[in-house]
C-alpha cells in the first residue's frame, strides 16, 4: 500500500505507478501517477465530491512526490455505493499541472 494525499485526503492506494510524460509544448516532462484504492459505502460521498473537483493537491510522501495535478483517466466498478457495506474499486490517473 502506498499513501496518497490528494488535498488533504488520504488514500491508501495499491498498484501505484509513477512515471514521466512529455507535455504539449514540448517543455519539462510532467510527473503522472496511476493507483486503485477501495472506497466503501461510507466514504463514496466524500470521494466523489473531492473527484469532482478534478484537480488536486498531490503529495506522495513515501516517494517524496508533489505536484498539483488534474485527472487523466478515472474508472469505478459501481456508481451507487449508498448500500451500506458496499465496497468499490476506483482506479486513478493523475497528470502534472502547469500554470
Amino acid at each position: 500500500m502506498t499513501e496518497i494525499i490528494l488535498n488533504d485526503v488520504h488514500i491508501k492506494a495499491e498498484n501505484f505507478k509513477a512515471e514521466k510524460a512529455g507535455n504539449q509544448k514540448g517543455e519539462k516532462e510532467l510527473s503522472k501517477i496511476s493507483f486503485s484504492f477501495k472506497v466503501s459505502s461510507s466514504e463514496y460521498h466524500d470521494i466523489t465530491v473531492l473527484l469532482y473537483g478534478l484537480n488536486f493537491n498531490v503529495c506522495v510522501p513515501e516517494f517524496d512526490m508533489e505536484f498539483p495535478a488534474t485527472i487523466l483517466n478515472y474508472s469505478t466498478s459501481i456508481t451507487n455505493l449508498y448500500k451500506e457495506n458496499e465496497v468499490g474499486d476506483f482506479s486513478l490517473e493523475l497528470i502534472e499541472i502547469t500554470e
